[in-house]
């Protein structure tokens, strides 16, 4: 790799560590904010719950894109905030909150 690469390479990888806590903090709230959607009974419910089941295991819950064309605004920037966050998992999404093993089992329940 040529040197300029490599420190490119380099400065990239210390300016995601360095954002990395405020990726954390963001993609935290927004589960926060996502979670109680839901387990809410509403059409943009469904698209919430499949999502985060999603990121908690893909193949046995497949999650389809254009499901996001169904989100208001600001779900749809929690959903991108949770990506980031889970971009570089420092654990399994259902974790970040209390209570996340039984969140997500009523989740499986409700939605999957």
């Amino acid at each position: 790799m040529p040197e300029d690469q490599l420190k490119n390479t380099l400065d990239e990888l210390f300016q995601y560590q360095t954002e990395r806590p405020a990726i954390r903090k963001a993609g935290i709230d927004a589960l926060v904010r996502l979670v109680p959607v839901a387990l809410r009974d509403t059409g943009q419910s469904g698209v919430v719950a499949r999502f985060l089941l999603g990121l908690y295991n893909g193949p046995a819950h497949p999650f389809d894109l254009t499901e996001l064309r169904r989100l208001d605004v600001g779900l749809f920037d929690d959903f991108i905030a949770v990506l980031r966050l889970d971009n570089t998992p420092e654990q399994e999404v259902h974790t970040y909150l209390p209570n996340g093993d039984a969140i997500w089992q009523e989740l499986r329940g409700n939605w999957a």
